[in-house]
């Protein structure tokens, strides 16, 4: 009888626990939706106290006063042509702007997603706008620091077992605050070998791009058609991307002013008789295999150069020439 009625004893007090539990559980939830309610109704009592003709402030003032402007001015000074890069990459500024002034209202804001997916042939700018992005979401205050970090599969995926995720980490680490730019991105992907390194490294990323969206900019670069293979592969990788911008190659012409830049720049000077030269030289190279847009510019720029040097030495070593060198000739 004894041993009964300890079993029903213990049995009523289960039960009392079990009962006080639903009911610590009912009200916990209870307090929770209460919580909820009048956050509710404070942001809509926030937003009936906003006069209708209240102002934020203009969006001119915001773009000089972060020094927005500035940098979109640079990105065309710049990059030759790239129109609608340009416009691609002004659209996601005047998003920054508009979130910013409804912040200075008071109303609700949500940091967009800002992962980037940039697609075109090497030497079309992507580094440069990845660069200038950079600066403007420093300057806006979504990013700590808006330094840019340039990456290939080599710098984030391992030899061995065990080596993939340091190497990661230790990129996005240094990449923290700012923007990262991983080149040829689908190369992290090997679809022919399902115990490749490179999915742990992609793993690491999708949980970074998630968690630590508000102090990391991840920029996925590489030919389009290859970067749409390697997002129907990684699907969560496409959704974490918001922005796709497409980079096409420059036409000749376009290439031309690009090399009369860098030769300003350099503060060289290419001659009149030089242009026509140099625009069929371009047209020709568009033409043979390894063609790389700017680089390929940039490498004809410094071959010139090089070659202008050794004219002025052999000159200045010449028998009948004195030595000097004039300011023209430099």
């Amino acid at each position: 009888d004894n041993s009964d009625n300890s079993k029903l004893t213990d049995a009523l007090k289960e039960a009392d626990i079990e009962a006080r539990k639903i009911r610590e559980e009912a009200e916990r939830r209870k307090q929770e939706d209460e919580k909820e309610r009048m956050k509710k109704q404070m942001k809509i009592d926030r937003l009936n106290a906003i006069p209708e003709d209240a102002e934020a402030g203009t969006v001119e003032e915001f773009m000089y006063k972060d020094g927005v402007k500035e940098i979109l001015e640079k990105l065309d000074t710049d990059l030759v042509g790239l129109i609608p890069v340009k416009s691609r990459v002004r659209e996601i500024a005047a998003l920054l702007v508009v979130d910013k002034l409804r912040r200075n209202l008071g109303l609700d804001t949500s940091v967009p997603s800002l992962h980037m997916c940039f697609t075109g042939a090497p030497g079309t700018g992507k580094t440069t706008v990845a660069m200038r992005m950079g600066q403007i979401l420093q300057r806006m205050g979504y990013s700590r620091s808006g330094h840019l970090v340039v990456a290939t599969r080599d710098d984030l995926v391992g030899q061995y077992v065990g080596h993939t995720a340091p190497k990661t980490k230790e990129v996005i680490k240094k990449a923290m605050g700012g923007v990262l730019l991983i080149d040829e991105a689908y190369y992290l992907y090997n679809a022919s070998n399902d115990r490749d390194y490179g999915q742990e490294s992609i793993e690491i990323l999708l949980n970074v791009m998630e968690e630590n969206r508000e102090d990391i900019v991840i920029v996925l670069a590489g030919y389009k058609d290859r970067m749409d293979k390697f997002f129907s592969f990684i699907p969560g990788m496409s959704s974490r991307v918001g922005n796709h911008i497409e980079f096409p190659n420059y036409e000749p012409e376009e290439l031309l002013s690009i090399a009369k830049v860098m030769c300003r720049d350099l503060e060289y000077e290419m001659s009149v008789d030089a242009e026509p030269i140099f625009f069929e030289y371009i047209k020709k190279r568009m033409t043979m295999p390894y063609f790389s847009n700017a680089r390929t510019v940039r490498n004809a720029v410094d071959r010139a150069r090089m070659r202008a040097a050794i004219r002025l030495f052999s000159k200045a070593f010449d028998q009948s020439s004195d030595g000097m060198v004039s300011k023209t000739e430099l």
